[in-house]
């Protein structure tokens, strides 16, 4: 027997993943768009992570508009972190029809979980969800 579990996620909508875009391929897209060389954009890239850095480490967050808050973390053991929260409008933005990337199973939007699990149970008679 099939658990909903395994059914859920054999049919869910899935993001097929291209490989992930480093701060060099970043850097190249940024120089593309703007008058900048890609050198300048990479100081400006690693000055951006080192003044994160900078005012994580006094107890400061760090809002920059249109990507993200930072903001420093603590756990029971001592161990500092940062925690990333995402920009509202960029999460809005991608929603709003800017996706071009490849889904799989992307029939299946919308449907609910009871409708997958039905599907399932028709396309596997022999190891049914229960």
């Amino acid at each position: 027997m099939a658990s909903r579990i395994a059914a859920l996620n054999h049919y869910r909508p899935m993001i097929d993943y291209r490989e992930t875009a480093d701060w060099q391929h970043v850097a190249d897209y940024i120089a593309m768009r703007t008058g900048l060389n890609r050198s300048e954009i990479i100081m400006v890239l690693t000055e951006l992570h080192d003044a994160i850095l900078h005012y994580n480490g006094q107890g400061q967050g760090v809002k920059l508009e249109g990507l993200g808050t930072y903001l420093p973390n603590i756990n029971y053991q001592g161990e500092f972190d940062v925690a990333y929260r995402l920009d509202p409008g960029l999460k809005r933005a991608l929603n709003a029809g800017n996706f071009s990337g490849r889904l799989r199973n992307r029939e299946h939007i919308g449907k609910s979980s009871d409708e997958i699990v039905a599907l399932w149970n028709r396309e596997h008679p022999d190891d049914p969800v229960e």
